[in-house]
């Protein structure tokens, strides 16, 4: 889970609540959901929270959060902003692979050494997650009084996005002393060597211009000429990246956050070639909930006024309206603003998702206004949490069902029981991976082409949007999660005998779902002697304890060596592969002993 660093001095400040001991803190942040994992070596909360609350990322948003849960701040705050001065122009040589770009001017900002590290803290924390990890959204914060804007037609000062030659202009970039080329920040300084993949396979690299040149390289790194200090007062900030409305959301973040110190904030101008935006993007959305639903979640009686005090409390709007629920109203986007990424957070079909599971004709229905910092509120289920949080959930009295049932074990779930219970008998130990992965991993590693029709090859179900780069799709089969824990422990001993009866998934037409779902058997041996004939003892031995008919005929498949790999035949039909890991295999998973290993469907053994 994320973590946050969180000064309690300043958190006491913030919230104006001096008094508070460090314990009464850490309980009171506990009823938000932010739970205290310990002291850093500065003195400081180190807190954990749900990944979906991002505007919790800094010491200002978790002190927003804590005012409402005392009470002394209500209702949905948008702070109000000045009239453009300053324009974003995008320019058609902007590389097509990152064409989005986003910003604002902050004003009179007080920043003190921990208003700074704050800053600098919510900026990666946001690169880490919601930007994932810069490729999808990056933040540059600049000291405004350092740049020197182009005169616009209309008299505004104007910076430029554009696409540069890799060996084009050169600039300082921060912690250096030398002027660089894009291509040699890559290659020369610490930062550009991290994030060199995300720019180097462009034919031209994004850069921002003021009047003066260079000054921002993103994703990469901001110049040192528009470095931010204590001393700074007035702040540009631009970001950039693959999604117009990821990158507006995390700058409303950030301008909360500033904000919350006192800064002002100001418009700024993005011009695009085929037309204008004016950011920070501010308005606020509206999801409506039934009464009914919210009191049977919660399972509490309520009365409306009780309802809206707690959406108060939540930081949300709420008022009464005796219309159907009918889900989710948003606020419309503009022709310009139905970008990428946008199209999907405005289907009206989830609406119609909505409206089946809320709607009620004779209940009351409330309108809920969501701020523009929340990025977490998709559905009215997501409004009735927070109501649930701001009543207190500690508050809830428990109570049995009104139905009494039976509990028993699903047939599924005791078939899996017995086959981890054999195998643990057989020698091996039980593993839990993750059902996630990404297609390097369940794929390439392996040498495995998807579609191929080879265990393990089906088709991936991806994630659409993942939160991580790490896990972008289910898994296909078992084996590839077994050798990323082998190769996680090459400093142990071996033999290492480790098994796994886990979820796999691949699309499949015939399913009302388009993904085929199942439970697979994996299994590998890793040792200085391990072969084919020791995999293929423990496949026969489970088998045996299963009382059904195996067949190995020999096969070939790209993970195992040829002629040391067999097709996995159970009562007459092929439902695995087992064999000796092919060399290359385990040269990529830095193996050093022979691997075997067996792989089947779990319901063969019905």
């Amino acid at each position: 889970m994320p973590t946050v660093d969180i000064d309690p001095d300043e958190l006491r400040e913030l919230t104006g609540r001096e008094e508070k001991s460090d314990e009464e803190l850490q309980e009171d942040l506990f009823g938000l959901g932010l739970e205290f994992e310990g002291w850093t070596d500065e003195d400081e909360f180190e807190l954990e929270f749900a990944p979906d609350r991002l505007d919790r990322l800094s010491v200002e948003g978790v002190a927003r959060s804590m005012r409402y849960h005392y009470g002394d701040s209500r209702g949905v705050h948008v702070p109000s902003t000045n009239a453009a001065d300053w324009t974003i122009e995008v320019d058609e040589s902007v590389p097509d692979e990152r064409p989005y770009v986003t910003g604002a001017v902050i004003r009179d900002v007080d920043l003190d050494e921990d208003g700074l590290d704050s800053l600098i803290q919510l900026q990666e924390k946001l690169h880490a997650t919601m930007g994932r990890k810069r490729a999808k959204g990056a933040i540059g914060i600049h000291d405004l009084t350092m740049l020197k804007g182009s005169a616009a037609t209309e008299g505004n000062p104007t910076i430029r996005y554009v696409g540069v030659e890799p060996d084009g202009d050169q600039f300082v970039p921060l912690d250096s002393d030398a002027e660089l080329t894009p291509a040699e920040v890559l290659e020369e300084h610490q930062t550009g060597r991290e994030y060199a993949e995300l720019v180097s396979e462009y034919e031209r690299y994004p850069a921002i211009y003021d009047d003066i040149g260079l000054f921002s390289f993103p994703p990469v790194i901001n110049g040192r000429r528009t470095e931010v200090s204590t001393d700074s007062r007035d702040l540009f900030v631009e970001m950039t990246g693959t999604d117009q409305w990821t990158i507006d959301k995390m700058l409303n973040i950030v301008c909360y956050a500033l904000a919350a110190r006192g800064a002002t904030l100001e418009d700024v101008r993005v011009e695009y070639p085929d037309g204008e935006l004016v950011r920070p993007d501010l308005s606020t959305k509206t999801k409506r909930v039934a009464h009914d639903r919210i009191e049977t979640l919660l399972g509490i009686d309520l009365d409306p006024d009780e309802v809206i005090e707690l959406a108060e409390r939540s930081g949300l709007d709420a008022t009464r309206s005796e219309d159907e629920a009918t889900g989710d109203a948003g606020s419309p986007i503009t022709p310009l603003e139905d970008r990428d990424g946008l199209e999907e957070r405005n289907n009206p079909s989830s609406s119609d998702d909505l409206k089946a599971e809320d709607a009620s004709t004779d209940d009351l229905v409330y309108e809920v206004t969501i701020p523009p910092y929340r990025v977490d509120v998709l559905h009215p289920l997501d409004v009735i949490d927070d109501l649930g949080r701001a009543y207190g959930f500690n508050d809830l009295e428990p109570r049995y069902p009104e139905v009494g049932t039976v509990g028993g074990r699903h047939e599924r779930s005791r078939l899996e029981r017995t086959a981890r219970t054999q195998l643990v008998g057989l020698g091996f130990e039980d593993m839990l991976n993750f059902h996630m992965i990404d297609e390097g991993q369940n794929y390439e590693r392996l040498d495995v082409e998807p579609g191929t029709g080879v265990y393990g090859a089906g088709e991936p179900a991806t994630i659409k949007e993942p939160y991580s780069e790490d896990y972008t799709m289910l898994r296909t089969w078992c084996l590839p999660s077994l050798l990323q824990v082998l190769e996680n422990n090459t400093h142990r001993a071996y033999p290492q005998h480790l098994s796994e009866v886990g979820f796999a998934a691949e699309l499949d037409g015939t399913e009302n779902t388009g993904v085929g779902e199942g439970r697979h058997v994996g299994a590998v041996l890793a040792s200085h002697d391990s072969g084919y004939e020791d995999a293929k003892a423990r496949l026969q031995a489970l088998a045996r304890d299963f009382n059904v008919d195996l067949g190995t005929p020999a096969t070939e498949h790209p993970t195992f060596i040829p002629g040391r790999a067999a097709d996995v035949v159970i009562d007459g039909e092929v439902v695995g592969v087992v064999g000796e890991i092919h060399p290359k295999v385990l040269v990529e998973h830095d193996l050093e002993v022979p691997v075997a290993a067996f792989e089947f469907d779990l319901e063969a053994l019905r």
